[in-house]
């Protein structure tokens, strides 16, 4: 079932969601300062192509203080409004019976996106 839903998730749209993800992580990535951030971006949009049958998890150190200082910064400059865009998509998503298996993927990628160091994907 998880592959059927991530081939339809693949063909409506997550393909162009996570092109737009490794983009933009490409992008930061050209900065020193901004390769941690593309780093995560990067691992979003590997989640965001193929995201049934995956959850995210706490890693063991999650609760260092620079796994908190990064993902302030994250939320100040940005993540916010990504977390917002699949928010927004999750609830468009889930007002119809068929949409609510791909609005949840979106409210799973929102969890991700809102803060994402101290984090990882893990697949069943």
């Amino acid at each position: 079932m998880n592959f059927i839903g991530n081939l339809i998730w693949v063909v409506f749209g997550g393909l162009l969601l996570s092109l737009v993800y490794l983009i933009g992580g490409l992008l930061l990535c050209l900065t020193i300062i901004g390769i941690p951030f593309g780093v995560q971006i990067m691992r979003l949009g590997l989640f965001a192509l193929w995201p049934f049958g995956g959850k995210v998890v706490e890693k063991d150190n999650a609760g260092g203080c620079l796994t908190i200082l990064m993902n302030v910064l994250w939320i100040v400059f940005g993540g916010i409004e990504v977390a917002l865009s699949h928010l927004t998509l999750g609830v468009i998503f889930c007002i119809t019976i068929i949409g609510i298996p791909f609005g949840l993927q979106h409210f799973k990628l929102m969890m991700y996106a809102l803060v994402p160091f101290g984090r990882e994907v893990v697949r069943d």
